[in-house]
């Protein structure tokens, strides 16, 4: 495996379990609450449950955590050379030199194994789908593909990873039935949206433009204005597709639609602000308000899953006007 070379004069000492713990980024689990929606849709639609359904939800859970957690792995060995020149990462285990290769390769084959088993137990498409998500963990980071050093293709491999956790969530529930093309769109420029405001952040924290280049080489041909432009551009996309689920399956998630704008807005006012959350998405969490809303917009997309308002498509057909002569 390329990439996976001699550590180059960094020291090959073994520093500790919790060390490599730590790279595997339990911390970014939070992540996987993505797979929610995907489940929640799937339970509303499928008429039959399994009785094993709680087994199979707690080792779906475990499993993509896993396999997350190999992803983050080989992301912190093959990014120690461009986290040098972050300001925070650059502390990272990674970038101080402290991982020996061999075992960052054992861990990351381990967990993927391990992660890929439990999900064989699930069902086969969602061991199909958790292959996907460690195959585009490897394009991500690893030579000579490694998209993250390519602008805009950066944002849109990474944020395939939503639409891949929606599948992992709906396969969970059922293996028999595939979602709406339209809604895994709205997943995944939903998440573009979230990442290039999270490149934004960082490209204005590091506050270096040639500096910012050497952690991310995306970053030559990033500015400011060009990550807040695509960032509007993926989140028009994510209207669009959201737009084309609602009138399509269910008209009553249109109440829901100014609460999803709101939440876009809100998220798009974090990232602005200076040493912004943004850059840490598992951090989110701090800002209370914001995930307060969120929680209630997904209960009550939730709701609007479960009841009918039939006087809501009176308002998407045409209707004769009676003219008196």
């Amino acid at each position: 495996m390329s990439g996976f070379g001699g550590v180059g004069g960094a020291s090959t000492t073994f520093v500790g379990l919790r060390t490599y713990v730590g790279i595997a980024r339990p911390s970014h689990w939070i992540k996987n609450v993505f797979m929610l929606p995907g489940a929640a849709v799937a339970l509303v639609i499928t008429p039959h449950l399994s009785m094993s359904l709680p087994l199979a939800a707690a080792a779906a859970i475990v499993s993509v955590c896993l396999l997350s957690s190999a992803n983050y792995t080989i992301n912190e060995y093959l990014d120690r050379e461009h986290d040098r020149f972050h300001p925070l990462k650059n502390r990272r285990p990674g970038a101080l030199g402290l991982l020996d290769p061999r075992l960052v390769l054992l861990q990351y084959c381990t967990l993927a194994a391990c992660g890929l088993m439990l999900a064989w137990t699930v069902n086969q498409p969602f061991l199909l789908t958790g292959i996907c998500l460690l195959v585009m963990g490897l394009a991500y980071n690893l030579a000579p593909l490694r998209t993250k050093d390519r602008a805009y293709l950066d944002v849109l491999s990474e944020s395939i990873n939503s639409p891949i956790r929606f599948l992992l969530g709906w396969f969970m529930v059922t293996a028999v039935l595939l979602p709406p093309s339209s809604v895994l769109f709205a997943y995944w420029m939903g998440g573009a949206f979230l990442m290039a405001v999270k490149r934004y952040a960082e490209y204005r924290s590091i506050g270096d433009a040639a500096r910012a280049a050497y952690y991310r080489r995306a970053f030559a041909r990033y500015s400011e204005r060009a990550l807040l432009l695509s960032s509007f551009f993926y989140a028009l996309c994510a209207a669009f597709f959201i737009g084309i689920f609602l009138i399509k399956y269910r008209i009553e998630f249109v109440l829901t639609f100014p609460l999803f704008a709101t939440l876009f807005t809100w998220y798009l006012a974090i990232g602005l602000r200076q040493d912004s959350a943004a850059q840490a998405p598992e951090k989110l969490y701090r800002e209370s308000a914001f995930m307060a809303f969120a929680g209630l917009t997904f209960l009550v997309a939730l709701f609007m899953l479960t009841v009918d308002l039939p006087f809501l498509r009176s308002f998407m057909e045409p209707h004769l006007i009676h003219v008196r002569p």
